[in-house]
């Protein structure tokens, strides 16, 4: 089958140096962009993380530091790779945990302001999860019939999580689901926007997970002792919260969405304090003055001296008859 597409999708899967999001580096990236048009394109490489990869994660993935010794660093790699995923809508197993929260860190570093505003995520590993829930490895065993050859190799991963997106529309299309509130639908549908909406249930606004979407389309803090308020309420009442996430150990890309709710917050109570000092102004002007203003402007006034009353005499009308020749 074909999947119905107003734009790209692009799927990819990455393997790191570990599993911490702010701290770890890309080692390998695959992109498998699917076309409207039904056609698919295929990007995959190495990538030199800059720092040691650890034995562990090394005998999961298969890479060692020998072998990216002389790849590119993503810096050197991240404006192609922006500009091969375009405005393409993104897609991926678990990638809305773990790979898009990476890799928008590594785009920061790189000074490359990948904008998500506008796009979809699908994120395939949701709807296995919600439906079926197992690993990639017994989706595609369950969904495709296959094993997959070279596990957790990218392009193996990324290439066997397109199959088991297109077998899961296949397998639910006509299948009903009941969420948590009773309600049924058939959300696993041949359109990116209704997977888009089934896999971000949570509705993350920094992917990583730490602040979220309410039932109100608010920002609220999704762990700690805020877990649950709006960031603007934490704001109001405990506003050096911010300053300590800033300095916190936190992904670039949460301390960015911080930043632009901090930014929308300080506008608004700067606009708050405005209309009080317009307001207070305006009632001031509206106020007759008291009765003590009155009396010590009355006092404060200065006093004009009358010149004393002279009587006329025959004298002075003589001297204006010789003045004015009468």
């Amino acid at each position: 089958m074909k999947l119905n597409l107003k734009r790209p999708l692009a799927f990819f899967d990455l393997e790191t140096t570990g599993v911490n999001v702010g701290a770890d580096r890309i080692v390998e990236i695959a992109i498998l962009k699917a076309m409207p048009d039904g056609s698919e394109l295929i990007k995959s490489m190495r990538i030199n993380p800059e720092m040691p990869i650890p034995l562990h994660s090394s005998l999961i993935h298969g890479i060692y530091d020998e072998d990216i010794a002389t790849a590119p660093t993503f810096k050197a790699v991240a404006a192609e790779l922006s500009e091969f995923i375009g405005d393409a809508d993104l897609a991926g197993y678990n990638s809305n945990r773990f790979d898009i929260p990476v890799i928008l860190e590594e785009f920061l570093r790189a000074g490359i302001d990948f904008d998500m505003s506008d796009r979809k995520f699908v994120d395939v590993q949701n709807i296995f999860h919600q439906m079926e829930q197992r690993t990639l490895r017994a989706a595609y065993k369950y969904y495709c019939g296959k094993d997959i050859i070279n596990a957790h190799s990218a392009e193996a991963d990324i290439t066997a999580t397109y199959h088991v997106l297109l077998a899961q529309i296949e397998r639910y299309k006509d299948v009903d689901f009941e969420d948590k509130q009773g309600k049924i639908s058939r959300p696993v549908q041949n359109d990116v926007d209704a997977l888009h909406t089934f896999t971000n249930m949570n509705k993350p606004v920094d992917f990583a997970g730490r602040m979220v979407f309410n039932e109100n389309e608010e920002e609220i803090f999704n762990f700690g002792k805020h877990k649950g308020k709006t960031v603007e309420q934490v704001f109001d009442t405990e506003p050096s919260y911010y300053a300590w996430m800033k300095q916190g150990d936190f992904p670039l890309y949460t301390k960015k969405k911080l930043d632009e709710i901090w930014a929308r917050w300080s506008k608004k109570k700067d606009l708050l304090k405005q209309e009080r000092q317009q307001l207070a102004e305006a009632n001031r002007a509206k106020q007759p003055p008291r009765p003590q203003q009155v009396q010590e402007k009355a006092q404060a006034a200065p006093v004009k001296k009358e010149k004393p009353v002279v009587d006329v005499t025959n004298d002075m009308l003589e001297q204006l008859k010789m003045k004015f020749g009468k």
